[in-house]
């Protein structure tokens, strides 16, 4: 019984003691106006997150969404590719020496791991990002980066990107040939 005692007491001198400390009940403000402005605070986040869900719930229901919409196969089957081909092609035969790690043509973005050109004595690793589908220096950009993470001279980039531009050119003469 007294062991009970002991702890009882114990207990309820760390009770008083922590509310003594200024902090309030629970390390909560003990001024009644701080408590009212964090409520009222409390309670215009959760209005303004409620206001938001109702928007992005009005949104889906003008466009005749529901949940279930998720799980319906409703693509358009005609949806095109926006990369131009002859660039995506010529970035795949410049850069054949280089392993391809990750290739998206619907996003046009080519990442590759690190390779040793043909007479050269320094690894590269290649990201390609053909973001148009004309055939114009402007759809292709281009990062090259040495095994250190260091980037390579902007000398060796243009020369990269214009022996690419100018496979992508020969790829297009090819084909109106046919």
């Amino acid at each position: 019984m007294s062991l009970f005692l002991l702890r009882a007491t114990v207990m309820a001198v760390t009770v008083v003691a922590t509310a003594s400390c200024g902090g309030g009940f629970m390390g909560g403000p003990s001024d009644p106006e701080a408590v009212r402005e964090a409520a009222q605070r409390n309670n215009d986040a959760e209005y303004n997150m409620r206001a938001e869900q109702d928007d992005l719930l009005k949104v889906g229901k003008e466009r005749g969404g529901t949940v279930w919409d998720l799980f319906r196969n409703a693509d358009d089957p005609n949806t095109t590719v926006e990369v131009n081909k002859y660039i995506w092609n010529a970035s795949l035969d410049i850069l054949n020496f280089l392993p391809v790690q990750t290739v998206d043509p619907f996003t046009g973005v080519i990442v590759t791991g690190y390779g040793v050109p043909p007479g050269g004595g320094r690894a590269y690793r290649a990201t390609v990002y053909v973001q148009d589908p004309a055939l114009d220096a402007r759809s292709l950009k281009l990062s090259l980066q040495t095994r250190g993470g260091a980037s390579v001279s902007r000398d060796t980039q243009r020369a990269v990107e214009d022996a690419i531009l100018t496979r992508a050119r020969q790829l297009r003469i090819q084909d109106s040939k046919l």
